[in-house]
């Protein structure tokens, strides 16, 4: 049943490779249990609670987009959009917590209505091939920046922006170790040598006493009580000017968080067909779940996940993946304290030869038209120097109509693309007004 639904043999692929691809991308993306409940503690959130509303909705997500849109991508809160959460509409701002979730809620509704009437999938399918390939190579920087970044490869330098880290810290040494281990493996073409890399980089750090062994192994679940519920509660309070931004700011976020990262995923993965993405329909009505599920539970919007490259690499092609991802996310709830061995370091190798491999879509891009190549290069340099991918979607979605009118082949330029390159214009005013 499970191979004729997921058509496996068709996708080359099995039940075995597609678990391990789950497997591979559920490692990789573990982080943001831990992550996602500091950030949004800091906002006055119980960090039990968040803990246990990020893996539930990473889990009811993930496996709606394996079931329903049948695509190994995964979902989860996403990185950047917790912190404006937290940071600039919580302390910055001066609202609620609770408030703060009743925007994202609003958000998720205008998100799943744009879902339905399906604006969002003719907005992605609008986008240019060349600024498709730009998206995904941009993408595969950003995270290889953040994996050298996270491991300790690069740090922040005073005379220079950015340098070298002391990589006479063991952590960095062990983060060093991962990633040439991992592209020997993978340049001897062993299969799996993504997540075989995640494997003997922990084991590394466990044997050199760099990463501390759990002391426990099943832990209770937190409970859902403080949060659950509460973005309902906070509708009353919504109104303000404040208010109105912020909920732009998390759609327009969310919107183009994920359709990059379901662009990028997508190229590298070789789904696209025509420059179009089969059933997006169904794989935005994933996202929409997740950010409508995820406020209610109590947690910041959702995305798909970047880090489902890694077990696309691993061989994952078909939504059963992400069925297994799911089922880790859940499991994960009771067995948190093994996911203290999954560190920076350890996922650091997987996000550097990911970033590699999805840096070869740049190749398709046509260098040779400057309106393209610089609405290209500005999109692919943005993200990781913005450390956000929709403010590089942003520069390269606003210079491409503009570079193509000036030149005299606006007419080229579909609508939308003029739209969105208005609406990026008016975003990035309110992302420096805040």
């Amino acid at each position: 049943m499970i191979e004729k639904y997921f058509d496996l043999s068709g996708n080359h692929t099995s039940v075995r490779t597609e678990f391990f691809a789950g497997l591979t991308t559920f490692v990789s993306m573990a982080y943001i249990l831990f992550v996602n409940s500091s950030v949004l503690a800091a906002a006055g959130m119980d960090k039990g609670a968040v803990f246990t509303a990020t893996g539930l909705i990473a889990a009811i997500a993930t496996i709606f987009m394996g079931v329903v849109a049948k695509y190994p991508f995964a979902i989860a809160p996403g990185l950047g959009i917790n912190a404006f959460f937290a940071y600039t509409v919580v302390l910055g701002m001066g609202v609620r917590w609770q408030t703060a979730l009743a925007a994202v809620f609003v958000s998720g509704i205008i998100f799943w209505l744009l879902t339905v009437f399906k604006i969002r999938e003719i907005i992605i399918n609008a986008i240019p091939a060349d600024l498709k390939s730009a998206i995904a190579g941009g993408i595969g920087l950003f995270i290889a920046f953040l994996g050298l970044s996270d491991g300790g490869v690069v740090a922040a330098n005073k005379s220079t922006i950015i340098g070298f880290g002391d990589w006479t810290q063991p952590t960095t040494m062990l983060t060093l170790f991962g990633i040439l281990l991992t592209f020997a493996l993978f340049a001897r073409k062993v299969p799996g040598a993504i997540f075989i890399g995640l494997v003997l980089t922990a084991v590394a750090g466990l044997v050199t006493g760099l990463i501390h062994g759990p002391n426990s192994v099943i832990s209770a679940v937190p409970s859902l009580a403080p949060t659950f519920g509460q973005a309902i509660w906070g509708i009353k309070d919504l109104g303000s000017l404040q208010m109105v931004v912020a909920i732009l700011t998390f759609l327009l976020v969310a919107f183009f968080d994920t359709a990059g990262s379901l662009v990028g995923l997508a190229r590298t993965a070789g789904f696209l067909k025509n420059n179009e993405l089969p059933n997006a329909g169904k794989a935005l009505m994933a996202d929409s779940v997740g950010m409508l599920g995820g406020a209610l539970l109590g947690t910041s919007p959702t995305t798909a996940y970047i880090e489902s490259s890694t077990g696309i690499m691993v061989g994952g092609r078909t939504g059963l993946t992400s069925v297994f991802t799911g089922i880790l996310f859940l499991l994960s709830l009771a067995f948190s304290p093994l996911l203290t061995v999954v560190t920076s370091q350890v996922t650091a190798p997987a996000l550097v030869v990911v970033g590699v491999l999805m840096a070869s879509s740049l190749g398709s891009i046509d260098w040779s038209d400057f309106p393209i190549a610089a609405a290209a290069f500005l999109t692919i340099l943005g993200m990781p120097l913005s450390y956000s991918i929709s403010d590089g979607i942003a520069l390269g979605f606003i210079v491409y109509p503009f570079l193509m009118l000036v030149s005299g082949r606006g007419k080229q330029v579909h609508p939308i693309m003029y739209a969105l390159g208005i609406i990026f214009v008016f975003f990035m005013i309110i992302l420096q007004i805040n």
